[in-house]
């Protein structure tokens, strides 16, 4: 399986506008969101690229892990970010979501939480990889956000 990281940040008129903009810069706005947990399935290769929604999947489910942040306050910045590790021999893993203003927070709070999920399970996981998507609000509601892309699936 392919795990495809993506992030995006957007401004709108309303926090739901603002989140609405950081989905379409992330490419996945024309999808049904199901978030799942944070467990990477034996055999996946996480990769980091911009998602391109396939036009025949408009309205399709999208299973995904996001972090998201919204700021609706000048000056004040948003911050989402994901975590990952992986078993080199079996692409097994875990993946985190943490949100904040700062991002220096977020990543250390990254591997802090991976750290102490790592250390809970008798497997061998690799170093620690992150991927952090950051806005500041300048006066319209922002959001910033960062999701790691399962797989789709129609409806039929």
């Amino acid at each position: 399986m392919k795990i495809t990281i993506t992030t995006g940040t957007g401004e709108g008129p309303t926090p739901l506008g603002a989140f609405d903009a950081a989905l379409l810069a992330a490419g996945v706005a024309n999808y049904n969101l199901i978030p799942l947990s944070s467990v990477i399935p034996a055999g996946s290769v996480v990769q980091r690229a911009h998602f391109i929604t396939p036009e025949e999947e408009y309205g399709y489910r999208l299973y995904v892990v996001m972090a998201r942040q919204q700021v609706n306050e000048i000056g004040l910045q948003a911050w989402a970010g994901l975590g990952w590790t992986q078993e080199a021999q079996t692409g097994r893993g875990l993946f985190v979501e943490l949100e904040g203003c700062d991002r220096q927070q977020v990543e250390s709070d990254i591997h802090a939480t991976l750290g102490s999920m790592v250390a809970n399970r008798p497997l061998s996981y690799g170093s620690i990889q992150t991927e952090l998507s950051g806005i500041e609000c300048r006066g319209l509601p922002a959001c910033a956000l960062a999701i790691a892309v399962y797989e789709s699936q129609g409806w039929e």
